[in-house]
């Protein structure tokens, strides 16, 4: 794992996580979401909220997302669920001229691959002011509700992107992510914050929380950053000084 500037010249696509990692953790967005799967689960199988939100976690930790539990355990049609929990308050959301800029800067084409529906992604970047800079979002709708990691649904996104992954960076905040990427040769990139999103318990909690890794070391992430706008620009930067 390197901590030297970024040399990502040969990267033609760009692939970034949605939650926690295109936003700072810091702006606590995803508090609002968890609290609202919480709700979702409770009302859906009759528990009461603590126990819910444990169920919620079990689900998320064993198979990769809440809404992947859902529809194994009890047969869940996911668009209630998506819609129900994704339509927040994005006034947390702060504006980031910099990250925008760095974004623009990059050589070739920008995806935003998303556990979450497209719609929240746009919604975000829309936000943001970073829509127009994206030649496309894909959510969890694209890959027949099948999360990240399963190792089909990152094949899916090459195939409807036309990606080759040997030219792609794929920037991420959960460790666990980046493994099925580098296994298809992208370049890893782990975006990290001391900021603990998922509260409780420990097997849920994100990058950056306890050990950042997870279980997997980090022979899978071939960059770390804690600032994404700056790791962007020095990739940019770097790639120009090798033009000239």
């Amino acid at each position: 794992m390197a901590s030297d500037p970024p040399g990502l010249g040969h990267v033609a696509d760009w692939v970034f996580d949605l939650d926690n990692t295109l936003y700072p953790a810091e702006c606590d967005l995803f508090a609002e979401i968890d609290t609202r799967m919480t709700d979702f689960v409770a009302r859906l199988t009759n528990l009461p909220p603590e126990e819910a939100r444990k169920l919620q976690k079990h689900y998320y930790a064993t198979y990769g997302t809440t809404l992947a539990g859902l529809m194994t355990e009890h047969g869940l049609d996911p668009a209630d669920f998506l819609h129900y929990v994704h339509e927040i308050d994005l006034s947390p959301l702060p504006d980031l001229p910099g990250l925008r800029s760095a974004i623009a800067a990059l050589p070739g084409r920008k995806f935003i691959y998303t556990n979450g529906p497209r719609r929240h992604a746009e919604r975000v970047t829309e936000k943001m002011g970073l829509a127009h800079l994206f030649n496309a979002s894909f959510g969890i709708e694209d890959s027949a509700y099948t999360p990240k990691p399963n190792l089909s649904a990152y094949q899916s996104f090459c195939r409807i992107n036309q990606v080759a992954p040997e030219g792609a960076a794929f920037f991420e905040d959960l460790a666990r992510n980046l493994l099925p990427a580098k296994s298809l040769g992208f370049t890893t990139v782990l975006v990290h914050s001391t900021k603990d999103w998922s509260h409780e318990p420990v097997e849920a909690r994100p990058a950056g929380a306890g050990d950042r890794f997870g279980g997997d070391g980090e022979g899978h992430i071939d960059y770390i950053t804690g600032d994404l706008a700056a790791f962007l620009q020095s990739a940019v930067d770097l790639t120009a000084t090798k033009k000239d």
